[in-house]
Parts: structure tokens; C-alpha cells; sequence
């Protein structure tokens, strides 16, 4: 029998047993070719009027356009959201979106880490084979979040604000008040607090200054107006003014609304399918996803949850950490993030290139996912003209005691 060829007289040829792993390994390596927003608006505000399926069916088919993707083609649609109605909103979205009927979708719950888990669940089915296609993302509407009680005995309905994450034996500290745990636990300082905060809102002004985030926002319409940019960086925020916050949630303490995010109303998700699959629609360039992680940790600091995972997860791949190129780390308050870095040896003046939630703020479910689409972002405007292929690191703590972190790399196609 001719080498390459099989015995069975048809002429084609056989691929060699490194062609066939090539093939198998495109197969399960999944990577993200398209990266979309919305804007980033503080609860109660530009947005307010718009709910989730609202916030997130404009972006699902700028997606889908952008990335040149037949609706018929997509898999599924997972969706992370924290405090929605339930009623599945990743299909009521997908099909507000106009994709078919034959489209499933599915809706997931890690509070913060929802947007984030979403992607990474998506990651997953890729690896698992089969060249699939997913939409996958966050989206929150804290403004049209709906009011929840629970029964009593009495039949009468008790409310609340917000759901225990852990059995109270566990501690379930409000989410203040677990940021002064953590700034108390791991020694960050109310100036390093302050200084973390203001530099989030500059960089964030800056950016918008110069159009960074243009190309990764979806205008959306809400009562005829369209908005087309985030609303919460602060150009007017000084060092004297931040000094003038006083504690917010613990009397005496240092965590303060200055230096804490805001709540926002917000969508964000990605592309995700196989590398070969990527290669055969004629993508050009992508996040290969190569790992995630989630770690749990004790509830009551819980903002340290992040770098568990991000530890974890860089450890088994033999990374230092100092060896990420761009990182981008869900900023709900500062002294969680710098306690975070700080764990792992980074300086936070190097994340969050162009600010966090602390200037953008913070939509809940989305929040995850728009940390990928700000890497995506990043990695096109800095390293795609240089031919470089950055590692980068997505990062978030989690309500209850718990981090997600997940580990990409940009690379052309």
C-alpha cells in the first residue's frame, strides 16, 4: 500500500496521525472571535426604562453581524443575570434578536460572576467537541430588577433587598461591609483605596476622550433618545474631593462611595466556537481561551475570591503572573481589587488599562462578560499591529465566597 494512502482503492488520502490530532485539537480549542457591549449607565438612569432582554437583544445581533454569523448556525445562548425575574431571559433576548426558534438558550446564575461563568461554560462545550457555535455573555437591568419577599406564614409577603448567599452560620456580610473585612484582613490603606478609585475614573475619562470604546459599544434607543457612551466616569473627580467621602458601611472605616463601584445597567457577550471552525468562517483573529477557574472562599471576604481562582488557574498552566500582558478585574470596590493584585504579585496600576466599575460601574451579570470585551478590545488596539500575541487574564469575585478567573490569549487566525 502506497504510504498516505488507504487500502481501500478510493485514492484518498489517509492523514497522518499528526494531522489527525491537529485537526482534533482545532476541534476542542475554543476561542472568541467577536466581543460586543452595551453602554455601561448607572441604575436608574439613561437606561432605566429598558429591561434585560432590552439591553441584551441589540448587542446579540450586532454580534451577529459583526462576527458574519447565520443565526441558524448558532448553537445556543448562555446568558449570565443575578437579579432578573427569571423566565430565561437569554431566550426571551435571543428571540427578541430575531434569531429562529430552533436557537436554544440558557440563563445562568453566579451572581457577580455570571457574564464571566456564562463565557467559560461556553468554553467548555467547545473543548467538549463538535466545532459548536455559542453566543455567550451577561446582561442586568438593576433598574427593572423586580421587587422580591418571601412568604410568611401568615400568607402575607415579607420583603427584602437582596437574597442570602450562604447559611447565616457562614456569615453573609452585605457586600460594604465584606470590602472593610477585606481591607482590614489584607491591609489596604484608605489612601491606596482613594488613589486606586480616582486613577480608574481618569483612565476611564481618558478613554472615552479618545474613542477607545467606540467600537465595542452598541447604542441603544431608550424613549427615542440613543445612547451610544457609558455615563459614570467622573473627569471632575480630585484627590481633595475623594478625601471628603466618609465611611460608607462600617462606622470609622475606610471603604467609602468614592472609592466603591455604583450599580449599572448593562449587557455584554462574546462569539465563541472552535478554532477550526473560526478558521473556516474566515476569522482573522481571536481570544483562545486556555483555561478558568473558580475558587471558593470564606463568605465574609469574599472579595479575595478572585485571586484564589486566578492563582489556582495560573499555576496549573506554569504562568506567573507577572508574565500577563493585560488584565482586566472586576473593580466592585477598590480594596478588594488592590487585595487581590496585591495576592498575586501585580501591581494594580497595571490592570485595568482603561479603568473598571469603579468609574463604568458595575451590571451585576454582564460585569464578567464585559471584562472579556474590554481584553478583546485591548489586545486589537495595542498588540494587533505588532504581530504579538498577549496573554490575558479576566478576573471577578463573587457574592457568597467565590472568584472566577479565566486565562486567554490573543493570536491571529
Amino acid at each position: 500500500m502506497t504510504p498516505g494512502h488507504n487500502s481501500l482503492g478510493s485514492g484518498s488520502p489517509v492523514a497522518s496521525v499528526e494531522e489527525l490530532q491537529r485537526e482534533s485539537d482545532e476541534s476542542r480549542q475554543p476561542v472568541i472571535i467577536a466581543a460586543l457591549r452595551s453602554p455601561i449607565c448607572r441604575a436608574n438612569g439613561q437606561l432605566k426604562h429598558l429591561r434585560a432582554p432590552d439591553l441584551l437583544a441589540p448587542v446579540l445581533g450586532s454580534l451577529l453581524e459583526t462576527a458574519g454569523v447565520d443565526p441558524t448556525d448558532v448553537d445556543d445562548v448562555i446568558i449570565g443575570n443575578a437579579v432578573g425575574g427569571g423566565g430565561n431571559v437569554a431566550r426571551f433576548a435571543a428571540l427578541q434578536a430575531g434569531m429562529p426558534i430552533t436557537v436554544p438558550a440558557l440563563t445562568v446564575d453566579r451572581q457577580c460572576g455570571s457574564g464571566l461563568d456564562a463565557i467559560a461554560l461556553a468554553s467548555r462545550l467547545v473543548a467538549a467537541g463538535g466545532d459548536p457555535l455559542y453566543l455567550a455573555g451577561g446582561v442586568e437591568s438593576i433598574s427593572t430588577a423586580p421587587a422580591r419577599a418571601n412568604r410568611t406564614d401568615d400568607d402575607e409577603l415579607d420583603f427584602y433587598s437582596r437574597a442570602s448567599f450562604v447559611p447565616p452560620q457562614f456569615g453573609d456580610p452585605d457586600m460594604g461591609v465584606a470590602a472593610e473585612n477585606v481591607a482590614r484582613e489584607f491591609g489596604v490603606t484608605r489612601q491606596r483605596q482613594d488613589e486606586y478609585a480616582l486613577r480608574s475614573h481618569r483612565r476611564a475619562v481618558d478613554a472615552a476622550t479618545a474613542g477607545t470604546f467606540a467600537d465595542e459599544i452598541v447604542p441603544l434607543k431608550n424613549n427615542e433618545k440613543l445612547v451610544d457612551s457609558d455615563d459614570g466616569p467622573r473627569a471632575s473627580l480630585q484627590a481633595p474631593l475623594m478625601a471628603r467621602f466618609p465611611a460608607a458601611f462600617v462606622a470609622g472605616g475606610t471603604v467609602t462611595a468614592a472609592n466603591s463601584c455604583f450599580d449599572a445597567d448593562a449587557a455584554s457577550a462574546v462569539v465563541i466556537t472552535s478554532l477550526k471552525r473560526a478558521r473556516s468562517m474566515g476569522a482573522t483573529d481571536g481570544l483562545l481561551m486556555l483555561g478558568c477557574d473558580t475558587a471558593g472562599v470564606d463568605p465574609t471576604l469574599l472579595g479575595i475570591g478572585a485571586a484564589q481562582a486566578a492563582e489556582r488557574l495560573l499555576d496549573r498552566h506554569s504562568i506567573a503572573a507577572g508574565d500577563i500582558d493585560l488584565i482586566e478585574f472586576n473593580e466592585a470596590f477598590a480594596s478588594q481589587a488592590i487585595a487581590c493584585l496585591d495576592h498575586l504579585g501585580v501591581d494594580p496600576g497595571s490592570a485595568n488599562l482603561d479603568g473598571g466599575a469603579l468609574a463604568l460601574g458595575h451590571g451585576y451579570g454582564a460585569s464578567g462578560a464585559v471584562l472579556v470585551t474590554r481584553l478583546m478590545a485591548q489586545a486589537r488596539s495595542r498588540y494587533a499591529s505588532q504581530g504579538q500575541s498577549p496573554l490575558a487574564l479576566a478576573m471577578i469575585s463573587i457574592a457568597g465566597g467565590m472568584g472566577t478567573a479565566t486565562l486567554l490569549q490573543y493570536a491571529r487566525l
